[in-house]
């Protein structure tokens, strides 16, 4: 017999249970003042789904409506996005098609209310949204270095301005205004409204994962405006960097050489781009070593909706044939032109020029996974000449995708 487990929002009193089942399916417990504390700041009750066994709920799932920068033609431009966060089924209850069906309902329930046209997570395990249509969209670069030789090139241009430790609250609204600067001149960057904040600078033991509370380090120029910062912890013998913004690439270079010369550190910890200007700022770049991992999955909800959403970075006038087994609605062919800032995507009867899935354009929409890359493992065809090669350029992003931070603690 088929035992089936109903999907409904929770309610505002019930984000302490459903809280519960997600620390249970990660083997943490739940302390109201620990944990996911955040969650009922963070959390949209409407828009956290729940998979129930009578009133036990087994299984959940929540969405965090941001807007992520996506390629622009002249800039990156801003696309609301439907942040996928704390995925959980409870161990009891695996293998019951529960994570399947509220993949599913999430998804529909994009398309049908025309929400946001495209959905991005990071995952906990590599192998499991593929199959959900999500594809590998951006990397993230896990920087170790050895700060004996990390020193910077002679003649780095480090500007004159001043580095300052400030505390919490007097540092927040100048980081909030470096940040939304920031953000707009690269993929990937998601806003922060005052409860992303809160949950970007909390404060507990989990985050702390042993290591010192929150250090700010903020960049001004001499005439008083604030460029850049720092966001860092200790924990012997890491200097353990959470998050660098900056506006100029003079304040970039002085909070990294501020970084690398904090005394009673021997490492320095970073998660940065895949094409990190720290590297190129390094008079030895073997001083920092980086392992590349997957970071962003991306899925397209609603296909021409989000590809015109984007711009692309050489004119394209290109038929896709899109395979969407999962979302059957984005199945068809569609006739793709853009030039500059104008962008159409439209369903036609035309033959098509290149056939891929869903997860194919949902790992190149930021511009970093290549569609030729794709095609190379087979998984995008080309069917006429020199089509591959105009879609996967026109595709392409000025600079590698970087995704930041997460959505919200613990998560995304």
């Amino acid at each position: 017999m088929t035992t089936t487990y109903p999907l409904r929002t929770i309610e505002a009193d019930e984000i302490d249970a459903w809280a519960r089942m997600v620390t249970t399916t990660y083997g943490q417990d739940w302390r109201r003042e620990g944990g996911l504390r955040n969650a009922a700041r963070s959390l949209d009750p409407a828009r956290t789904l729940a998979a129930c066994e009578g009133p036990d709920i087994v299984g959940g799932v929540s969405i965090y409506g941001r807007v992520m920068t996506v390629p622009g033609w002249t800039a990156p431009v801003p696309v609301p996005v439907a942040g996928i966060t704390l995925v959980a089924v409870l161990p009891t209850h695996r293998r019951r098609g529960i994570l399947t069906a509220m993949m599913r309902r999430q998804l529909t329930d994009l398309y049908e209310s025309g929400g946001e046209p495209f959905a991005a997570l990071n995952a906990a395990e590599a192998t499991i949204y593929g199959r959900f249509g999500y594809g590998l969209a951006s990397q993230v670069a896990l920087i170790r270095g050895d700060k004996r030789f990390m020193g910077l090139r002679p003649g780095t241009d480090v500007g004159d301005g001043t580095i300052r430790l400030l505390g919490r609250e007097e540092a927040r609204p100048l980081l909030e205004k470096v940040y939304d600067t920031a953000r707009m001149s690269g993929v990937g960057w998601v806003d922060r409204t005052d409860r992303f904040w809160e949950a970007r600078l909390a404060e507990d033991e989990r985050a702390r994962d042993g290591g010192t509370a929150l250090r700010f380090a903020v960049h001004a120029e001499r005439d008083g405006e604030v460029t850049g910062y720092a966001l860092y912890r200790s924990k012997p013998p890491a200097v353990r960097v959470v998050e660098v913004a900056a506006t100029t690439r003079q304040a970039y270079a002085a909070l990294w050489r501020f970084l690398i010369d904090l005394d009673t550190h021997s490492e320095l910890h970073y998660d940065g781009a895949v094409d990190e200007p720290l590297i190129h700022l390094m008079a030895d770049p073997r001083a920092a070593r980086a392992t590349v991992m997957d970071n962003l999955w991306v899925r397209l909800a609603d296909v021409p909706r989000a590809l015109a959403a984007r711009r692309y970075a050489a004119p394209l006038d290109v038929v896709l044939e899109v395979q969407d087994a999962f979302c059957p609605w984005n199945a068809g062919r569609y006739r793709l032109m853009a030039g500059g800032e104008s962008v159409s995507c439209e369903r036609t009867r035309a033959r098509p020029d290149l056939r891929l899935t869903s997860a194919e354009l949902g790992a190149a929409y930021l511009g970093g996974t290549t569609l030729s890359s794709l095609a190379a493992a087979g998984r995008v065809e080309e069917l006429r000449p020199g089509a591959l090669a105009a879609a996967s350029l026109a595709f392409r992003g000025e600079r590698a995708p970087f995704h930041p931070s997460g959505w919200a603690f613990p998560a995304f």
